[in-house]
């Protein structure tokens, strides 16, 4: 072919969509709401999944897995100029590598005057009141004065916030969830026992260590959200291994005590795939214990929500007799 050989042609097609975006265009990828998927940040009907590359261009109809696709059917490059892109002989137009960004200033959201938002939101989310009032007291649960969002405040040793993750309390549609800017996973959201313990229960969301322990009733043991877990795309098949547990690394770092994990991972394909990959790397370290909630689909957020709608429904029955 005019301008590019059949080595040069073949040696572009072995870069994926995926690897070129985050080596060259790091900045346009945003999260999407899917699980593995990325879209572009001025393309939002642009989606691309993280671990097969495959990706689809919804307005305009297009779809590839290879860089050399992205190249021709989104950024419009003729096809040998593609090539030579991938292929380095046309340096001018890939960016060098980004150097990597300074950590930013972690700033917690200023507080509203009062917490009535959230005790309302997480009342109805079946989270027992004294749950509540314990947290914001100690100063790891409050209410954002600009969108009246929940903060869950993770503190480091000295007591100094290092991590928050906000959670809206607006219930129609999906509910607004992100991590503070800045926020430093090592210090996730964690609600600490009354007492001395060597037990520590771990959960993918800041919500779900609240709704356990109003379930439980105990104060026995550490309940630490990971803030959040990574899992491949059910029904894809992939050897690779859970991404580093950060959160939960650096609490056991700073507590040699503990000698007992319980998993209490989400009850989905996603929970059960991250509990069976934590299991295996602390089994032999650690006892572990695997508590995932008995419902399928559910986390334990979803079942003291139900549990708070059943008894709604009972009470309401009563008053109308």
């Amino acid at each position: 072919m005019p301008g590019v050989t059949e080595e040069q042609i073949t040696a572009a097609k072995q870069m994926s969509a995926i690897e070129f975006l985050r080596r060259y265009r790091p900045g346009q990828l945003v999260k999407a709401e899917s699980r593995g998927e990325f879209q572009l940040k001025e393309h939002d009907s642009f989606k691309i999944n993280e671990t097969t590359s495959l990706w689809h261009w919804k307005s305009r109809d297009v779809g590839g897995k290879s860089a050399l696709d992205y190249l021709i059917k989104v950024e419009g490059l003729k096809f040998v100029e593609a090539v030579q892109t991938l292929c380095g002989e046309n340096p001018s137009y890939v960016p060098p590598v980004s150097q990597p960004e300074q950590p930013k200033e972690f700033l917690l959201p200023p507080a509203a005057e009062n917490n009535r938002r959230v005790f309302a939101y997480l009342l109805k989310r079946g989270i027992d009141r004294k749950v509540i009032e314990a947290c914001i007291r100690a100063g790891i649960l409050y209410e954002s004065a600009d969108y009246h969002n929940a903060v869950f405040v993770g503190k480091d040793e000295t007591g100094t916030a290092r991590y928050a993750f906000l959670r809206g309390t607006y219930t129609r549609g999906n509910p607004f969830k992100a991590e503070v800017s800045g926020s430093d996973k090592r210090f996730c959201f964690c609600l600490p026992p009354k007492r001395e313990s060597k037990k520590l229960a771990i959960y993918e969301a800041a919500i779900e260590p609240l709704a356990h322990l109003t379930l439980e009733g105990t104060t026995d043991k550490w309940r630490l959200s990971l803030g959040g877990i990574y899992a491949p795309e059910e029904g894809t098949q992939t050897s690779r291994d859970m991404k580093k547990t950060i959160a939960l690394d650096a609490f056991l770092a700073r507590h040699p005590e503990i000698e007992e994990i319980e998993i209490c991972t989400n009850n989905d394909f996603a929970g059960r795939w991250a509990a069976d990959h934590i299991e295996k790397a602390y089994q032999g370290k650690y006892r572990m214990v695997r508590n995932l909630p008995e419902k399928e689909g559910c986390d334990y957020a979803d079942l003291t929500k139900e549990r708070y709608e059943k008894q709604a429904v009972r009470q309401r029955a009563a008053c109308s007799r």
